[in-house]
């Protein structure tokens, strides 16, 4: 019976030691909480400061359109020459081809591993045919922008303009309309 006695005691010990005061320490220490004003006086945070100014590209920057149905009436302000279609190519590379491949049809490796497969961004889609009319580059942008089930929001890693510079080369390259020369050799 003391043996009894005594492996209980010993196994209940653990617990009562997280009874005593320094077992909160970590949570109860003199830092300033998140949101937190280091003035008792003035509660709240901390105002930014009066010359400060927001970097654009981060969520302080200003959205142009509110939610997809406005993107989705956008009309593209940036025109679709070399240098945006070359510029929207290399930000594809880095920020859509993990998911969407450098083919755009969805085969990228990350896009691979995912249950919901991404857009296939190319003209020989069969789901989305990405007529302009059905499709315009508003929606494209909007998704960029607000993103999707599996799509990330891209509205504070790409400023407005690089997000139409990447429509821009979805449009002119990837869904390229297939040339008889070109089928050719395929």
């Amino acid at each position: 019976m003391k043996k009894l006695s005594l492996a209980m005691a010993l196994l209940l010990t653990p617990m009562l030691a997280h009874a005593w005061p320094w077992s909160m320490d970590m949570a109860n220490q003199i830092s300033i909480k998140p949101q937190e004003s280091v003035d008792s006086a003035n509660p709240g945070m901390n105002p930014f400061p009066k010359r400060s100014v927001p970097v654009s590209g981060t969520a302080t920057s200003s959205i142009e359109v509110k939610d997809k149905d406005a993107a989705f009436k956008l009309v593209n302000p940036v025109p679709a020459d070399t240098k945006s279609v070359d510029m929207g190519g290399r930000l594809f590379a880095i920020y859509c081809v993990p998911c969407h491949g450098k083919s755009g049809t969805g085969d990228g490796l990350v896009g691979e591993k995912l249950i919901m497969k991404p857009f296939n961004l190319t003209s020989s889609n069969d789901m989305h045919p990405w007529n302009s009319k059905d499709y315009p580059d508003g929606y494209i942008f909007g998704m960029m922008t607000f993103g999707g089930v599996v799509m990330p929001v891209y509205a504070i890693d790409l400023s407005p303009t690089e997000r139409w510079h990447v429509v821009n080369y979805i449009r002119k390259v990837l869904q390229a309309p297939v040339t008889a020369a070109a089928a050719k050799t395929k």
